[in-house]
């Protein structure tokens, strides 16, 4: 009773909501082998710099992992080498479209909304096919911080991770100029 869930098959995921999640969490999904080394390479500069986590590289695949087999609330290197090896063994023995139905149905976000067709109900009152591409973009940037950047609890925020993945959409070509526009334009209800 404590968590919303309607759980959907990958072919009843919206291919826009497909590209905004990718976009938001990782573009090269369909290239990599569960792990996106240049990203690792990336965050750990970016960390080691800063003395601190500020840079996750989580694939989808790793969040996958790391949502299904370990602690959540845990953010040490050691939990980042457990992802990485369970996400081995997951693209090993998933296709890709598994481990991305896994995640779409997975995933917190927010308000107690596990999976995307719950948070679409959740925040918008809608199934994911109702969506407009606005609403796609709020729901896909709210893994990076389900309980502070969802649009009940800080619309401006959710605003501003919603133009975060457009403009990836845009820059991934996913959307043209114009449609990045308008959907940018609307109002976050």
């Amino acid at each position: 009773g404590d968590q919303r869930r309607r759980p959907i098959s990958i072919e009843d995921a919206p291919p826009l909501l497909i590209s905004a999640i990718l976009a938001a969490e990782d573009d090269r999904f369909f290239e990599h082998h569960g792990v996106d080394f240049p990203g690792v390479l990336r965050a750990l500069i970016a960390n080691i710099q800063s003395r601190n986590i500020v840079q996750g590289f989580s694939t989808v695949t790793m969040q996958v992992a790391g949502n299904y087999f370990l602690d959540r609330r845990e953010k040490t290197y050691a939990r980042k080498l457990q992802e990485v090896l369970l996400a081995f063994n997951l693209e090993r023995e998933l296709s890709k479209e598994e481990i991305l139905e896994l995640y779409l149905n997975k995933i917190f976000l927010g308000q107690r909304a596990y999976g995307f067709a719950a948070a679409s109900s959740v925040y918008f009152n809608k199934t994911l096919e109702e969506l407009t591409l606005s609403e796609m973009a709020i729901l896909a940037g709210i893994p990076k911080a389900p309980s502070k950047k969802n649009p009940v609890i800080n619309p401006e925020a959710a605003r501003l991770r919603r133009d975060y993945v457009l403009k990836r959409m845009r820059d991934l070509a996913d959307i043209s100029e114009e449609t990045y526009i308008l959907a940018r334009n609307n109002p976050v209800t």
